[in-house]
């Protein structure tokens, strides 16, 4: 499988990286900063520099199976670059899927977005943005997968987690097991047009998608 990433050096994205590089795919991630490129060729990942605020991501996304959508602001940035990089590049990635052929997309989303009316103080443009990109995902006509994970940490992965439309309470889930999840859905056709939330959980991952 040919996978490309955008926000290539994000947490999660490197680890979806180095995880589909690991087992023989081809890895790309789209990068702003040339500087980055080292890192993820060392995890065995294509690095394509690339600026989705000021350029046109279109031509990195030829030949790939499937596109990742992992691009954030960061929570150092205003709601200017909530905007631009959260709903902007999700929008950018659309476009290029679709001129490129490219069928597949799933997109990194957050707990909340489903309801972003509810979300106050810094974290409603992040919502916000988060919920539109959702929408404009649901709407692009691409075979997508919303995934809406909770509150990230850098705890060890478990390989296991609760995952459902809804899930009812707020929580945690580790980086890796999110890069986990991101794998796994891009390996069941199952969870093509599903939105969902995951956090840690006692449930192997392929199990809990294939429960969705």
């Amino acid at each position: 499988m040919d996978v490309v990433v955008l926000g290539g050096h994000g947490q999660v994205a490197r680890q979806l990286l180095e995880l589909l590089a690991a087992r023989g795919d081809r890895a790309r991630g789209i990068v702003r900063n040339p500087d980055h490129a080292e890192e993820l060729r060392a995890i065995g990942a294509e690095p394509l520099p690339g600026d989705v605020e000021r350029e046109s991501i279109t031509p990195l996304v030829a030949g790939a199976d499937a596109v990742v959508m992992a691009a954030g602001a960061g929570p150092g940035s205003g709601p200017e670059r909530k905007r631009t990089v959260d709903y902007g590049g999700a929008i950018a990635l659309i476009d290029a899927a679709k001129a490129n052929g490219v069928a597949r997309y799933v997109i990194v989303s957050s707990m909340g977005a489903g309801n972003p009316d509810a979300a106050a103080g810094p974290m409603g443009a992040y919502i916000q943005a988060k919920a539109d990109a959702d929408a404009a995902v649901r709407e692009s006509g691409l075979d997508f997968t919303i995934v809406r994970p909770g509150r990230l940490t850098d705890d060890p992965g478990t390989g296991r987690v609760q995952a459902a439309e809804t899930l009812g309470r707020r929580g945690s889930i580790t980086r890796a097991d999110t890069a986990a999840v991101l794998l796994a859905v891009l390996d069941t056709p199952s969870t093509v047009g599903a939105t969902f939330e995951v956090l840690e959980g006692e449930t192997p991952i392929a199990e809990a998608l294939a429960a969705l």
